[in-house]
């Protein structure tokens, strides 16, 4: 086989591929959450040209949520597919171009209802670090506005900043006992392998754009956060948090009458295994507070194991010890530790 049939054959297969992926998603993840996703991945899945496109942007930034927010980014209509797949036909070089340079960076806000209840049994004042923090939206729990509901009861639970209702309001179901209340802090640090920033309009852009059609008040909630990181912004640095020198060098600037929190909400399962691995042996060697929420089979850390056909959700832990089933994104939290009592 020459040259030019080699590489043909490696073109056509990588097109295969992306059919395959993009197919699957519409399949199995874009059902019941947006019916637009749904159909442009079909699409993509049943037309080899716009496929043939999507396989120039590299493996690790070809994820249909990705290439879908950065074309909608571009000025994509939000349309049918007819109209998304000519626009990207049209639009070829720009999108390619932009989608290689990204990756997916959700900087949800809501998780913070997953990790308010973790935050709330460690003593203050706290110095937070989020390793894998984007924009640093997560960095801010004590600046939003929480309505937890018990389940059981539908009693619901109100905290608020210091100084009144915040313009983020982050609502939650909860069973069991978490302990609700507001953290201190009063030191704010990230470091993320290309950090964005709340006050640029082209990184808001972007993480509004990986917002999926159809997820209503999405959208404005991370508009409202990045404005109160923009007012305050946290020190965010561009570094491999797997590379204990750079964590280290992070950590320094901690001030030393706080406790030093480091979150991973949600970031592990984004990290190869021998990194994530050598991240998780310095977080336990650090004189630090580990805080996580991962997804139960991920990793053998946790203290008693996790039996990850029965957790129903992924864990939020802290050193090690799950605490509680959360939704990965926040919506609920299903409270298994015990000894302590919900706020009033």
């Amino acid at each position: 086989m020459g040259r030019t049939d080699a590489a043909a054959a490696e073109s056509a297969a990588v097109t295969a591929a992306v059919m395959e992926r993009y197919a699957r998603f519409a399949r199995e993840e874009a059902p019941g959450r947006s019916e637009l996703y749904t159909e442009w991945a079909a699409g993509v899945g049943a037309d080899s040209g716009v496929a043939a496109i999507l396989g120039r942007v590299p493996a690790a930034s070809r994820q249909p949520p990705l290439v879908f927010a950065v074309s909608r980014m571009l000025g994509a209509p939000e349309r049918g597919y007819r109209a998304w797949a000519q626009w990207v036909a049209a639009h070829a070089g720009e999108l390619v171009a932009e989608a290689s340079r990204r990756s997916l960076q959700t900087n949800e806000p809501q998780r913070c209802a997953a990790l308010l209840p973790a935050l709330a049994g460690v003593d203050g004042p706290l110095a937070l670090l989020e390793i894998g923090a984007s924009a640093g939206l997560c960095l801010y729990p004590d600046r939003y506005s929480y309505r937890y509901r018990d389940r059981g009861s539908g009693r619901v639970v109100n905290l608020d900043p210091h100084d009144g209702p915040a313009p983020v309001v982050l609502e939650c179901e909860f069973t069991g006992t978490p302990p609700l209340r507001m953290p201190h802090v009063v030191w704010r640090a990230g470091i993320d392998l290309v950090p964005l920033d709340a006050a640029s309009a082209d990184d808001r852009r972007f993480l509004t754009s990986l917002v999926w059609p159809g997820e209503q008040g999405r959208a404005d909630r991370i508009t409202a956060a990045l404005d109160i990181a923009a007012a305050d912004p946290p020190r965010l640095i561009a570094g491999d948090a797997t590379d204990p020198d750079a964590l280290a060098a992070l950590v320094a600037g901690a001030p030393g009458n706080a406790t030093l929190v480091v979150t991973t909400p949600g970031v592990l399962p984004h990290i190869p295994r021998a990194g994530r691995d050598r991240l998780i042996a310095t977080l336990r060697a650090m004189d630090a507070v580990w805080i996580s929420i991962d997804p139960p089979g991920l990793h053998d850390a946790w203290r008693p194991p996790v039996d990850s056909a029965t957790w129903g959700g992924f864990v939020l832990g802290r050193d090690g010890v799950p605490l509680a089933a959360v939704d990965p994104l926040g919506a609920f939290v299903e409270w298994r530790a015990g000894g302590t009592d919900a706020a009033g």
